[in-house]
């Protein structure tokens, strides 16, 4: 490992403790929101939350006049995920820490999950020039990062969730607390970035909501990848309570803990049209996608150089998913194919 990169994991260590993955959780949460929306005490509470979130925004340059309609529609939603606790009041200007491109097969029943990087080297729209897509959100919010998403991946994106690190918290202690079985100890910072305030053994125990976060924040004894094995664990974990007789008890908490602290432009008729994929059961069809990359420096400054052929492949993914692929690509993809 270069000097240069081990100064730059040191300088970007903290800020890397206080990412967490919203680009896994929001979307069980939004299929959530759809699958409790038909109980009648739930369906109301459901109904004002939804209302109180909604939050559209304009958009000049939208790859898509009209909106998809999920409920007949293939649709891509963008989650984003921000910083924005009460220690950190970002608000607009805040950049976005996690980012999640999901894409949703109406026929298939079928989604797909893209993790994009924070650090990525890509062209952003509202400024005219290249720079971390972490960027695009402090430059104009939802509405750059989403125009930023569409000139990358040459996609539609239909609809944005933004939530920020107190939903995790709050709907981890709306559930009760989950187990997960810790992989060490470890001694973290907590949401308002006070030092060593969360301490943990090793082992299977119950976790609030300010510890999961924590277990799903730390790095310092593993890697990446371990940190992201971790985190689908704790998801799992949320999963497994919220779909448990004890769980669903708690749903108008969850509910009431979600929206206090998410905005979006999907309408409570749109997250009930996603009901089917959450009742698809064991026929749902899940596939996670990664962008290949390589660290790079310019002007002295770190970012992730996507690879081109990488992203190429996951443009056609992703059009294909969508159903949006032209006449030449797919001649393109059944020529790689043959």
């Amino acid at each position: 490992m270069s000097i240069n990169r081990q100064k730059y994991k040191a300088t970007k260590r903290k800020k890397r403790r206080k990412k967490i993955t919203l680009w896994i959780l929001t979307p069980f949460l939004v299929l959530i929101l759809g699958a409790t929306t038909y109980g009648a005490f739930l369906y109301n509470k459901a109904h004002s939350v939804i209302n109180d979130s909604y939050h559209p925004i304009e958009r000049e340059k939208a790859k898509n006049v009209a909106k998809a309609d999920p409920k007949v529609d293939n649709t891509s939603i963008l989650f984003i995920g921000v910083d924005d606790s009460d220690t950190r009041d970002f608000k607009s200007g805040s950049r976005s820490d996690a980012l999640m491109l999901a894409t949703f097969n109406e026929k298939a029943k079928s989604i797909k999950l893209l993790s994009i990087p924070r650090d990525a080297y890509v062209y952003i729209p509202e400024i005219r020039k290249e720079d971390k897509i972490t960027h695009a959100h402090a430059y104009g919010g939802p509405a750059a990062t989403i125009e930023t998403v569409e000139e990358l991946f040459d996609i539609p994106v239909d609809y944005y969730v933004k939530m920020n690190f107190n939903a995790f918290i709050d709907v981890v202690d709306a559930l009760g607390g989950i187990e997960v079985d810790v992989p060490y100890n470890l001694s973290e910072m907590d949401s308002k970035d006070r030092a060593h305030a969360i301490n943990l053994k090793k082992g299977l125990q119950e976790l609030d909501g300010e510890e999961a976060l924590a277990l799903a924040r730390t790095r310092k004894k593993d890697s990446d990848i371990e940190r992201g094995k971790r985190q689908q664990e704790i998801l799992k974990a949320i999963i497994n309570k919220a779909i448990s007789a004890k769980g669903f008890t708690k749903y108008a908490d969850v509910i009431e803990a979600v929206g206090d602290n998410l905005t979006t432009d999907l309408t409570f008729n749109d997250m009930k049209s996603l009901f089917d994929y959450a009742t698809a059961g064991t026929s749902l069809q899940i596939e996670t996608l990664t962008l290949k990359g390589d660290d790079s420096y310019i002007g002295g400054v770190y970012y992730y150089q996507l690879d081109e052929d990488g992203l190429d492949l996951t443009k056609r993914v992703l059009k294909s998913h969508l159903g949006t692929l032209t006449t030449s690509e797919k001649q393109y993809a059944d020529d790689a194919n043959s």
